[in-house]
């Protein structure tokens, strides 16, 4: 499931980021969005991974909810919860049910318990909306293991019922929050309602729709963030003041 070292290739850029190619990197767990799987995810966020090569490995798995293709298609799509009886999701559902979000949390814990722990949760669409979910859960000390940032792309918040009491205090984990302007499926209000529940939010917008942006501005917000966040775990915790000894 980990993505291997061998997949950083890229220069050094000549700006602020660590070019030393055999440094630690910090852990990144990844989840898809509805109706994909992790090798499609992975695949489908080639521009993202070679971006934050520098600094994150990432580490990707697959719900554990298959979702029966209308057109009888191959393709293994998976989801992390159902919110309608029809074993179906929206992001747009209000008032539903989480059918098989106990499975997914099992999931997660057994995932971290093999690969982990990991530093930080990175999510796309339902997948970001669940990293929201279990940053809240952290928050309340319900999680039986740690992240120390999330980044969401087409985030938002659950509608489903027994999400709700989830969302009911501030969430003190730095974030970065990437959505599109012109996304119909996430609309923006939607992500900014996650947004809001976060002390002091990073947030990037872009102009395209649903899918995880990574050009221009998009790319140096996450090394921006990225940054920060390996000065913060990896650097300082060389000895515990962020010193060489």
């Amino acid at each position: 499931m980990t993505e291997p070292n061998s997949t950083v290739a890229s220069p050094p850029r000549n700006d602020k980021h660590i070019k030393d190619k055999d440094r630690p990197k910090l852990k990144v767990l990844a989840f898809h969005g509805y109706r994909q799987n992790g090798a499609v995810f992975r695949a489908k966020i080639g521009s993202f991974r070679k971006a934050v090569s520098k600094y994150v490995q990432l580490t990707f798995f697959s719900a554990p909810h298959k979702v029966v293709n209308e057109d009888e298609s191959d393709e293994d799509s998976r989801s992390w919860w159902f919110n309608a009886e029809d074993n179906s999701f929206s992001g747009k559902c209000l008032g539903g049910p989480a059918i098989g979000f106990e499975d997914t949390l099992q999931l997660i814990e057994t995932v971290v318990k093999e690969n982990g722990p990991f530093d930080g949760f990175m999510g796309f669409s339902q997948g970001a909306c669940l990293v929201g979910i279990l940053a809240a859960m952290q928050q309340k000390g319900y999680l039986p293991y740690t992240f120390q940032f999330a980044i969401f792309a087409s985030g938002f918040r659950s509608g489903s019922l027994v999400h709700k009491g989830f969302y009911d205090e501030d969430i003190n984990l730095p974030s970065l929050h990437v959505y599109g302007e012109s996304d119909s499926i996430i609309p923006k209000e939607m992500s900014e309602s996650l947004i809001n529940l976060f002390n002091k939010p990073v947030v990037a917008e872009h102009s395209g729709g649903h899918y995880v942006a990574c050009s221009g501005s998009i790319k140096d917000a996450y090394l921006d963030f990225l940054h920060e966040r390996y000065q913060d775990i990896i650097e300082k915790g060389k000895n515990g003041d962020g010193k060489d000894s």
